[in-house]
């Protein structure tokens, strides 16, 4: 690490990010209806808010909702979970209401809700995960995992 002219440490500008948290942001229409999804379906609730925004914790990560006008597309996964029972969350969230996703396309199907998804990152020692998806009151498209040891 480099020092400036006081000989506090600097980063090297390569790795600015590298130490920096990671917090998702979700877009909402009606945040008032994304509150009572999250609250009734998923069993979350806020943190902190502040006026156009609601400030969730799980896990030791953060993602707020925020007030939008846009639509999300709802297309790719903007925000993943990771649990350690799959079938245990889906089988809860069902309960609560929540539909998950079923796909079946070639190299990719679902059953009961939930995939398998070959390889993984080598930094989490996995073979593989488990994976299901469901969309929130907003459009967004959330993900749950649970690594393949």
């Amino acid at each position: 690490m480099d020092t400036d002219e006081r000989g506090a440490g600097r980063a090297d500008d390569r790795d600015v990010l590298a130490g920096a948290r990671v917090a998702t942001r979700l877009p909402a229409q009606d945040l008032d209806r994304a509150r009572r999804f999250y609250s009734e379906k998923l069993g979350l609730e806020p943190v902190d808010e502040r006026p156009g925004g609601l400030l969730y914790r799980c896990g030791g990560a953060e993602f707020v909702l925020f007030r939008s006008t846009g639509v999300s597309p709802g297309t790719f996964t903007q925000m993943a979970l990771e649990v350690r029972d799959i079938e245990a969350a889906v089988a809860e969230l069902k309960r609560r209401g929540v539909v998950f996703e079923e796909v079946d396309v070639p190299g990719f199907r679902t059953e009961g809700g939930i995939a398998e998804v070959e390889g993984n990152y080598p930094s989490k020692g996995a073979r593989g995960e488990r994976g299901a998806w469901f969309h929130d009151s907003e459009g967004n498209l959330l993900g749950i995992g649970e690594p393949v040891y």
